[in-house]
């Protein structure tokens, strides 16, 4: 394995008994088609899972309201971008020539795909509660506290939030489409209520960044339509 891959299994606290998933999830696609988007899908919700735990445990006497809107702001990329930061994770990461120049190695949405990626792999890799404690070692810097849930919403969490709101289930997202080269890709993603038979569509630098657009064409729509 390389060096390199060793020191970041020493810090992931995991020594992985298929290497190759660590090699996977820290694999841009703009590097290999063998890349870590199927695993950054995974450790997405095993991360959302986790810290839904972490919050229940400390700040059990808050509304569902407030550990979603504190839960965002604890998986929203910025946080993800500095964890990554913590890890050393640009030194690990592996990208395509025209990435590497555009400086994608220092990109936050790279960098907290990535994490998720190492999320996801641990999981395949030994199940659900060593990727559950790794979350718990990566949050152990980060306060939390029930300040933290009177923080700006995004449009996600404030979609989310009306939605529960009226005893309506999340909505779903989905990427339609991808264009541009792998290093200057553009995420056309849906967001969907299928319980008001409505879809709105959002364009971003990311996944994250194309679902939070989707989320606030949807919020707009709501807003004109919905009481």
């Amino acid at each position: 394995m390389d060096p390199r891959l060793q020191s970041l299994q020493q810090r992931l606290q995991h020594t992985f008994s298929d290497p190759k998933l660590l090699q996977r999830a820290v694999t841009h696609r703009s590097f290999s088609a063998d890349h870590n988007e199927r695993l950054e899908f995974l450790g997405d919700s095993v991360l959302n899972l986790a810290v839904a735990g972490l919050l229940y445990q400390r700040l059990g006497a808050l509304a569902e309201g407030d550990l979603s809107r504190t839960r965002a702001n604890l998986v929203k990329q910025d946080t993800l971008h500095q964890l990554a930061l913590g890890l050393d994770l640009p030194s690990v990461l592996r990208l395509g020539e025209g990435e590497t120049r555009s400086g994608g190695q220092q990109r936050p949405s790279i960098l907290a795909d990535a994490l998720e990626a190492l999320l996801g792999a641990v999981f395949v890799d030994a199940g659900y509660g060593p990727a559950e404690a790794l979350v718990h070692r990566l949050f152990q810097g980060v306060e939390i506290n029930p300040q933290m849930q009177a923080m700006g919403k995004d449009a996600k969490t404030g979609l989310q939030e009306w939605l529960q709101g009226r005893k309506m289930k999340v909505p779903t997202y989905r990427v339609v489409a991808t264009t541009g080269a792998a290093h200057r890709q553009t995420f056309d993603v849906e967001c969907e209520i299928p319980e008001l038979g409505l879809t709105e569509r959002g364009i971003g630098g990311s996944r994250r960044a194309g679902e939070q657009a989707a989320a606030a064409a949807m919020l707009l729509t709501l807003k004109a339509t919905q009481k």
